[in-house]
């Protein structure tokens, strides 16, 4: 019998949802990120190394793991590759049997980093974003011209 665990969390921001799904994410077969982008974080400690993931789901460091990035993301594949160099001797289980991205994720592409941060630098009262091109990529989604 299969056993799925979901963790969803209620607020916006850090609260804990990353430390929970490495947690879990030890028994598990598939790790999903399921939405997001690479404006946040995932700090962990492995034997004392300060490890930051921002699209990958930490399922990466464990064993046997498949990891996918899903639908639900908006996905900058430059960063991506800048994660995954960063890791190092991490990655090295990366592969295309170990690591699944959605087709149908969205792709956050240099217009969109344009467009965040054009909006910012043009309204008076600026939201603070990351300027990391996630909500001009939601937008494109949601509007289904991405």
């Amino acid at each position: 019998m299969a056993c799925v665990k979901v963790l969803v969390g209620a607020q916006w921001g850090d609260e804990g949802k990353g430390k929970w799904c490495d947690v879990f994410s030890k028994q598990a077969d598939i790790v999903v990120r399921f939405q997001g982008g690479n404006n946040a974080g995932h700090t962990l400690y492995i034997d004392g190394k300060k490890v930051v993931l921002h699209q990958l789901p930490s399922g990466l460091l464990h064993q046997n793991q498949v990891l996918a990035l899903a639908a639900g993301m908006v996905i900058n594949p430059d960063a991506l590759l800048v994660e995954i160099k960063a890791l190092g001797a991490l990655a090295k289980k990366l592969s295309p049997k170990t690591l699944w991205i959605s087709e149908q994720a969205q792709v956050i592409t240099p217009w969109h980093l344009y467009q965040d941060d054009q909006r910012e630098r043009s309204i008076k009262n600026p939201i603070g974003t990351t300027k990391k091109g996630i909500g001009p990529a939601y937008q494109d989604k949601a509007q289904r011209t991405g």
